[in-house]
């Protein structure tokens, strides 16, 4: 028989054990720029991860827009507590790439873990776009978009447009931008993302060149050539819209991408993944078309180039953190799960199974349109419209979102404006090819 204290110390023992987690779990630090219905997606995919099982737990973070969120993992990696996992849109590519020590290239990181991995199950011109000159995939392509052309079928309609087909060419754009404006529109056409819908996916579009050395993706000096006789006329064309209230510039990033929901403009160029929000809160029946090109040139369309962004996995972790990495990735990359993701959110398919079975379930002919990104991305490349990858990339934007502004504000012709932006483009390109010579 126990004596009571003998008795009510082992009560306090059992008591003090059923407090202790039988598992401990090893968290994983994930930040990202996702808002809005897409931060619900990546709520949503962490939720699932770590009902799947219990060893890991992911842990979403925003921290503001693509820009700020590097900004940040910069100084927190400096002070040696960088995130396990970042997202890094995909203009920050040849940043990360050349941060040497900094990142561990995700076949690396999967290698290690033990778990299968294989570059080609992914959308070939997705995955190439992650990949060093050796072969490596260096980041997991987690959310790639494309630039269409959305538009609103209800507002096609009541301007005696055809709601079911969507100008192909620029000329069709002006003249349904004119029809849409007569039938009381104040804003028939805008855009988002203005350098990469209007002159970086413009020219892999139309199969010229934005930079030398395959846009970049050859080496890191190459300089901007956005400056040719095609862009010039391209741009000159959407200021003559601008002046006759056709195209109305509503602001940098994806400002524009509220003012289509909203039902405001009635015809925008932007991402792919515009289709989620549009989907959920657009309050009028939405198309989608491809982007726009002009018929009398050679070579176009030829295909658009990525957009979105790819998750990179930080070093100076510990090996179980690592696992937990890999283990979450091969998770976003089951058939079902990226399907899933790719259906809600209008990001092109992670791997080409879940393409097959989005195709497969009736979902590309249940939703017209919601393929157009598919079918841009999947056509043949060429040196010219691969993708680009350039150092600053995000500096080089900034640069030309400054110069078309001052071409929509009618303060500068189209040609000083994209003459002035190569040049100073250029010289961030001479700026950082020094920094990664160093």
């Amino acid at each position: 028989m126990k004596t009571p204290s003998l008795a009510l110390s082992t009560a306090f023992a059992l008591a003090a054990l059923a407090h202790v987690p039988a598992h401990a779990q090893t968290e994983i630090q994930w930040w990202h720029s996702m808002g809005g219905a897409l931060g619900e997606w990546v709520n949503d995919l962490a939720k699932d991860f770590n009902a799947s099982q219990k060893d890991y737990k992911i842990v979403p973070t925003f921290k503001g827009s693509y820009d700020e969120s590097m900004t940040a993992a910069i100084a927190a990696f400096r002070a040696g507590n960088a995130p396990h996992v970042l997202q890094v849109f995909e203009v920050g590519t040849a940043t990360m790439m050349a941060s040497k020590g900094a990142i561990v290239p995700v076949g690396d990181v999967m290698k290690k873990a033990g778990v299968t991995f294989d570059p080609n199950a992914y959308v070939p011109a997705v995955a190439g776009y992650y990949t060093a000159p050796d072969g490596r995939m260096l980041s997991f392509p987690f959310n790639s978009s494309t630039t269409v052309f959305h538009y609103n079928k209800d507002a096609f309609k009541a301007a005696g447009l055809d709601p079911d087909k969507p100008p192909r060419t620029w000329p069709e754009v002006a003249l349904a931008a004119g029809k849409l404006k007569a039938s009381g529109h104040k804003c028939p056409f805008t855009t988002s993302w203005v350098s990469w819908t209007q002159l970086e996916s413009f020219s892999a579009w139309h199969n010229t060149e934005f930079a030398t050395k395959g846009n970049g993706m050859r080496g890191f000096d190459a300089r901007l050539t956005f400056n040719s006789p095609l862009h010039v006329r391209h741009i000159e064309n959407l200021a003559n819209m601008a002046k006759t209230g056709l195209f109305v510039y509503k602001g940098r990033g994806n400002a524009a991408d509220a003012t289509f929901v909203s039902g405001e403009c009635a015809m925008i160029t932007g991402s792919s993944a515009l289709y989620g929000n549009v989907k959920r809160n657009g309050k009028f029946a939405n198309g989608i078309g491809t982007l726009p090109y002009y018929p009398d040139v050679a070579g176009a369309p030829q295909n658009t180039v990525i957009g979105g962004a790819s998750l990179w996995v930080m070093a100076g972790k510990k090996d179980v953190d690592y696992k937990g990495v890999a283990q979450f990735f091969a998770h976003l990359s089951k058939a079902e799960e990226a399907a899933k993701s790719h259906q809600r959110t209008g990001y092109l398919p992670l791997t080409k199974a879940s393409y097959e079975l989005t195709e497969k379930s009736g979902f590309y002919k249940q939703n017209p349109g919601t393929d157009v990104s598919v079918e841009q991305m999947i056509r043949k490349t060429t040196d010219k419209s691969r993708g680009i990858r350039l150092g600053n990339f995000v500096q080089i934007r900034t640069i030309n979102d400054e110069e078309l502004e001052q071409v929509w504000a009618g303060r500068k012709t189209a040609k000083e404006a994209l003459d002035a932006a190569v040049r100073r483009g250029n010289e961030q390109l001479e700026r950082f090819q020094k920094t990664v010579a160093r």
